[in-house]
């Protein structure tokens, strides 16, 4: 018997669509080993519609609720430069600022005028040569000076004239430098300055995220190949509405009464803070790094407290004990160092804090902001 036409095909047919799986599988295949051997994470992140067809940001993108503040937190450095005013070229008549530090520069609960640099470029500084005083607000809402020297190295390769770096003692200790999931999830760039700068720091912590084969393959990089796409996508409303962090409709005011309690990180009862301690030798990397570009080093505006026990503890942060040793061993290096140092940890008055010990209301960082604008100034003329 002759087989009608559609018996004839059918075979073909199913034939057809087996070889088309086939391939399909094959080339999905070969593109994620492709992808795991050029480990493209980091070039996909300076392709950017930031600075391009959308304005750049004011801040680094930080965020947990992108549904209120089109924001979000990611761990590609190069695709948060890419996506920030900073990555703009440089203007003739520009001297480029670059502010680092912790959630008190990036400006939380502030608007992005209200910022320590958006407060420097408000007072429109120039030169003596009439250069136009520029700050960019490179700081990011964690507190760790390896944190802080990631960005910077980042930072350097935009020809900055200044780089601004307020510390306070929450990002000193040792303990704390490898807590940051921007220092966990870019484990080679730590390394190599772990091992450039003999930090004492340990390059086999397993905090470091250190992916195998699988993991720098498409699927085992989907999380942040799907963050770089959400940073993109959330740019168009937040060119919108330039809403960066959700706002609280009440602000919960940093303590003021406490326990009778003088512990400190893991030290119950005062003791004597030693290097085993404090991170000094990476804020000395951070500086080694700057290379012949100058920096202010501050020892930034913090709040202090009147309240009960308030002989025992500055404020939740910080039990006296602790804050002065520290404040001694900073003072002392930056003389023995002849950093350019400010030391303003007093200079704000109590009422100018809001949720934290470090977190500045408007007025509160207009105070610091001309502090810190007349300095540059002084460093800048002389």
């Amino acid at each position: 018997m002759t087989p009608t036409p559609n018996e004839t095909r059918q075979p073909n047919t199913w034939l057809t669509i087996v070889r088309v799986l086939i391939i399909t599988a094959l080339l999905f295949v070969a593109c994620n080993v492709i992808f795991a051997l050029l480990n493209p994470l980091e070039a996909l992140g300076r392709v950017s519609l930031y600075n391009v067809i959308l304005p750049g940001r004011e801040r680094l993108p930080y965020g947990e609720d992108s549904a209120k503040s089109y924001n979000l937190s990611t761990t590609n450095i190069p695709a948060m430069f890419a996506s920030h005013i900073v990555s703009r070229p440089k203007a003739p008549d520009e001297f480029r600022v670059i502010v680092i530090g912790d959630s008190g520069t990036w400006g939380w609960l502030l608007d992005n005028k209200d910022t320590l640099a958006g407060q420097i470029n408000a007072q429109h500084l120039k030169t003596a040569d009439g250069k136009r005083v520029v700050a960019y607000n490179l700081g990011y809402p964690v507190m760790a000076l390896t944190k802080d020297v990631l960005i910077l190295e980042e930072a350097l390769k935009l020809q900055p004239d200044l780089i601004v770096w307020p510390v306070t003692l929450e990002s000193f200790p040792r303990a704390k430098q490898m807590f940051p999931s921007i220092v966990q999830n870019n484990a080679a760039r730590t390394r190599a300055l772990i091992d450039r700068f003999q930090l004492r720091l340990d390059p086999n912590d397993p905090r470091f995220v250190d992916p195998d084969f699988l993991g720098k393959t498409i699927v085992g990089q989907r999380r942040n190949l799907a963050d770089w796409l959400r940073l993109q996508a959330l740019g168009f409303s937040w060119a919108a509405t330039r809403i960066d962090q959700a706002m609280p409709d009440q602000i919960k005011l940093r303590q003021s009464d406490f326990e009778q309690d003088v512990s400190w990180q893991d030290f119950k009862e005062p003791t004597t803070l030693t290097e085993n301690d404090l991170a000094f030798d990476v804020l000395g990397a951070g500086l080694k790094l700057t290379g012949d570009t100058p920096m202010l080093i501050i020892n930034e505006p913090m709040f202090i407290s009147s309240g009960q026990n308030s002989d025992l503890r500055y404020n939740s942060f910080y039990p006296r004990w602790a804050y002065d040793q520290f404040h001694e061993l900073l003072n002392g290096q930056a003389t023995a160092n002849h950093w350019h140092y400010l030391d303003l940890w007093d200079s704000i008055a109590p009422a100018e804090f809001t949720d934290t010990p470090v977190h500045l209301t408007p007025q509160g960082m207009m105070q610091f902001a001309q502090a810190v604008g007349e300095e540059i100034l002084r460093l800048e003329n002389n």
